[in-house]
C-alpha cells in the first residue's frame, strides 16, 4: 500500500520535473542563471553554513567550529577560531553579527576585535541554538532559535510550559522581543524584504516523519512585530529535506537552500535528487531550481564586487554559480 507521505513525495517530484521541462519554466531559468552556467565546487570542506560576502575580506562561512574565510583571491584561511557559529550577518555599520549556536547567543564583532553579546537570554532563560539572522532598514536584527538534537537543555517555555523554538528581534537599543512563538514548527533561515513589510521564515523540522518542511511568509508591521494571522504557505517540500538558508536578489526573488540527493528514511524518502537552491518570485511562485550535487545544501549568499556570484554551502563544501541579477545590496542605516 502506498502511504500518503509517498503520494506527497511523488507529486512533489512530478511537479518539479514538469516545471523544469516546460518552455515557460526554462525561460524563467534563463532570467536567473547565465546561459549554460553550472555550479562549480570551490572548497571541499570548511563551509558548513552561514555564507556571507564581506566587501574587504571576501567570503566568510561557518564550518568545523570556526568562521572561515575565502579571500577575494580564493585563498582559504581561518578568520575566527572556535567561534561555534552558524548564521552570519553584517549590520548597518558593517560589523559582523554572529549566531553562536554552540554558546546559545547572538554576538557582534567590534572593529577593535572585542565581542559584544547582543542576546543571550529571554526572560532570564538561555536561548536554544540561534541559527540564522536578517536585518531591516531600521537596523533591527531578527534571528531564529530552533533546537536540533538533544532537547533536554531547552529552557524557554510559554505560559503553558511548552518549549519554544521562536523568532526574536533585537532592537538598536538592545531590547529583545519574541515575534514568533508557535506559528512556525522549527524556524531556520529567514529574511526581511527591502520594504520591511514581509518576513519569510524557513520551517525546517527535518529528521522527523511528520515535521514541517515549509516556507512561510508573514506580514511585518512598522514596529517590527508580525501579524500572525497573515501567515501564508509559500512552498511545502513534503518528504524531502525542507528549506534552510534564504537570500534575496535585487529583483526581490527568494533563493532558498533545500532538498536532498539521497533518501534519508524514514524521515526523508525522496528517490530523485532534490538538493539545491530553489528560486521563487517575490509573490512566492517557484521559478527554477539550481541543483547542487552534494548533501546537505544548507545556505547561499551573493558575492563578488557585482554581487552576481551565488555561493552555496553544502555538506561542508562550497560551490558557486554566476547569476544574471545581482543579490540584494545592503541598505544604508536609517537615521
Amino acid at each position: 500500500m502506498i502511504s500518503r507521505l509517498h503520494v506527497r513525495h511523488y507529486l512533489f517530484v512530478a511537479i518539479l520535473e514538469m516545471l523544469m521541462f516546460t518552455p515557460a519554466f526554462a525561460q524563467k531559468e534563463l532570467d536567473v542563471l547565465d546561459p549554460g552556467a553550472k555550479p562549480e565546487q570551490l572548497l571541499e570542506q570548511g563551509a558548513g553554513e552561514g555564507p556571507l560576502w564581506h566587501p574587504k575580506l571576501g567570503l566568510l562561512t561557518s564550518g568545523e567550529g570556526n568562521i572561515n574565510r575565502r579571500s577575494r583571491e580564493g585563498v582559504a584561511s581561518i578568520y575566527r577560531r572556535d567561534a561555534g557559529s552558524n548564521g552570519l550577518l553584517l549590520d548597518r555599520q558593517g560589523r559582523l553579527v554572529i549566531c553562536e549556536f554552540k554558546n546559545r547567543r547572538v554576538t557582534r564583532l567590534e572593529a577593535d576585535g572585542r565581542l559584544t553579546v547582543l542576546a543571550e537570554r529571554y526572560d532570564g532563560k538561555r536561548f536554544n541554538q540561534p541559527n540564522d539572522l536578517t536585518i531591516d532598514s531600521a537596523g533591527r536584527i531578527y534571528f531564529s532559535d530552533p533546537c536540533y538534537g538533544d532537547r533536554n537543555a531547552m529552557e524557554i517555555v510559554d505560559s503553558q510550559g511548552r518549549t519554544v523554538e521562536g523568532v526574536y528581534r533585537i532592537d538598536p537599543d538592545g531590547s529583545v522581543t519574541r515575534i514568533i512563538t508557535h506559528e512556525v514548527d522549527r524556524p531556520n533561515g529567514l529574511v526581511v524584504t527591502p520594504d520591511d513589510r514581509r518576513l519569510f521564515v524557513a520551517d525546517n523540522n527535518n529528521n522527523t516523519v511528520s515535521g514541517a518542511r515549509k516556507l512561510w511568509r508573514f506580514d511585518l508591521r512598522a514596529d517590527g512585530t508580525v501579524d500572525a494571522a497573515s501567515r501564508t504557505l509559500i512552498h511545502d517540500w513534503g518528504t524531502t529535506r525542507g528549506p534552510d538558508g534564504i537570500k534575496l536578489d535585487a529583483a526581490g526573488r527568494l533563493f532558498v537552500a533545500a532538498g536532498l540527493n539521497k533518501p534519508n528514511p524514514p524521515h526523508e524518502i525522496q528517490e530523485q535528487p532534490t538538493a539545491g537552491v530553489y528560486v521563487f518570485s517575490p509573490e512566492g511562485r517557484l521559478l527554477t531550481w539550481i541543483p547542487i550535487p552534494r548533501d546537505e545544501c544548507t545556505n547561499c549568499a551573493f558575492g563578488g564586487d557585482d554581487l552576481k556570484t551565488l555561493y552555496v554551502t553544502a555538506g561542508g563544501s562550497l560551490w558557486s554559480v554566476p547569476v544574471r541579477v545581482p543579490g540584494q545590496p545592503a541598505r544604508a542605516f536609517s537615521k
